[in-house]
């Protein structure tokens, strides 16, 4: 049970998970000219190519949105974000533990702690790319709505999933291998599954109530409500859904500390 509370709360090992993240996150950019720069640079030039081409050659209109120009890219842009935090993070969880076999062999490390450093990595990431959107948004509409103070809650809402995720894959990763080999076709057919390229209001009637199974519907449509409607994000929906997956990751996290003595066996 400690183990366990840990793993959900690991304020012990927050020193430890902070220095970790800091140097996956430089060790991404080592021997790079620009260094961090291109976790700038990169979001940055997604941004403007996605204006140029949906603006300017496609002259696409965002459903709802007609009457503002630029929309169309800044309503992918905000999918996207969120979309590349979840596929960072689940992309790389199955390879959470295989890539450190010495701490799982030799060292007493709280392997707990892994998933915790994948999501930090990864949320840097996404807080620069919500950067450059929401110098976007300033840029093509004007000053950003009061109701862009909700993100930050939007993104909190999000890591019980991401740690969820991160647990159960780090962990069954271990023993199957394929995983990591599934994980990347997964993430591309969940792409279309989920309004990142499209407004959630333009599936059929039918089809729309299956969104609820979808983890990254609910926090996209409320990313874009802030940033682009200048609309409150629905708090009963997100406490309910944070409620779900911590719950959720309760579960992996049991699962996970289960399967850990098994680890050093399988490498």
């Amino acid at each position: 049970m400690n183990t366990l509370l840990r793993s959900m709360a690991p304020l012990s090992n927050a020193y430890l998970i902070l220095q970790m993240t800091r140097r996956d996150i430089l060790g991404r950019y080592k021997g790079s000219v620009l260094g961090l720069g291109w976790s700038m640079l990169y979001p940055l030039l997604l941004l403007a190519t996605y204006t140029f081409v949906f603006r300017l050659i496609f002259k696409a209109r965002w459903p709802g949105m007609e009457d503002h120009p630029g929309t169309f890219a800044l309503n992918i842009f905000a999918g996207l974000v969120l979309f590349n935090l979840f596929a960072e993070v689940v992309g790389r969880a199955p390879r959470l533990v295989l890539e450190q076999p010495n701490l799982v062999k030799r060292v007493i490390f709280p392997l707990e702690v892994l998933p915790w450093i994948g999501v930090g990595g990864a949320m840097f990431h996404a807080a620069l790319s919500l950067v450059v959107l929401l110098a976007g948004v300033f840029y093509l509409q004007g000053v950003p709505p009061l109701s862009a103070l909700a993100v930050p809650l939007i993104l909190l809402c999000m890591l019980p999933v991401l740690l969820c995720l991160g647990w159960l894959l780090a962990a069954f990763g271990v023993f199957l291998r394929d995983i990591g080999q599934m994980v990347a076709p997964v993430l591309n057919v969940l792409l279309f599954l989920t309004p990142v390229l499209y407004p959630a209001s333009s599936l059929p009637a039918a089809l729309q109530p299956w969104l609820v199974v979808n983890p990254l519907a609910l926090p996209i449509e409320s990313l874009r409500a802030c940033l682009l409607l200048g609309q409150w994000p629905h708090w009963g929906a997100l406490a309910f859904y944070a409620l779900v997956w911590t719950a959720l990751a309760a579960l992996a996290a049991a699962v996970f500390e289960r399967l850990r003595p098994s680890f050093a066996d399988q490498l």
